[in-house]
């Protein structure tokens, strides 16, 4: 939050804590503590993002997770209140299988996997968390899973290309761009 002439104002994200974690550092002379905080914002009109940081206090780790939060933003679409198809996130040890649900079903997951669907504005959605992974590991494959839900532009030009029996048309430097993405990870 900001002031401005002595008033609060609002921020445009919803912030939630998913993780808070004192850290220890050994040194000769004993040791030392630091706080580590991992902040889910999202604005719930299909941006969310995670920001993990390390400060002295909680608040300055908390401030510091906001701004690399507000840095990392993952825009994300948003279809009829759900996901416009199934969709796979994986982060080392942990696995997150998001699935589209019914008009009025909720959001059908827990832990802090809930928390980020929340946030990116999500009304029904189903979800699975597969794998043993920890509550940083499972938010960061859910929005791994979210990142790679294709846009609802894209969805439309595959169903009505599939309609009429042709191909949807491709950007060949879109492809070879993602084969250096996949290289590079």
């Amino acid at each position: 939050m900001k002031k401005r002439r002595g008033k609060k104002v609002k921020s445009e994200f919803d912030q939630k804590l998913i993780d808070l974690a004192r850290v220890t550092r050994v040194v000769r002379g004993g040791r030392r503590f630091r706080f580590r905080a991992t902040v889910a914002i999202g604005n719930k009109k299909g941006k969310v993002g995670i920001g993990i940081a390390k400060g002295g206090d909680v608040s300055d780790a908390m401030s510091k997770a906001f701004n690399k939060a507000k840095k990392a933003l993952l825009e994300v679409p948003i279809w009829e209140g759900t996901i416009p198809h199934k969709a796979i996130g994986k982060f080392k040890s942990s696995q997150v299988v998001l699935k589209p649900a019914k008009k009025g079903k909720g959001i059908v997951v827990g832990g802090s996997v809930r928390q980020i669907v929340d946030l990116a504005g999500f009304k029904d959605l189903s979800a699975k968390i597969l794998g043993k992974g920890s509550k940083v590991n499972n938010a960061l494959a859910a929005l791994e899973a979210l990142n790679s839900i294709k846009a609802l532009k894209e969805k439309k030009e595959i169903k009505t290309s599939q309609k009429n029996g042709t191909k949807p048309e491709t950007d060949k430097s879109d492809k070879k761009k993602a084969k250096v993405v996949k290289k590079a990870k």
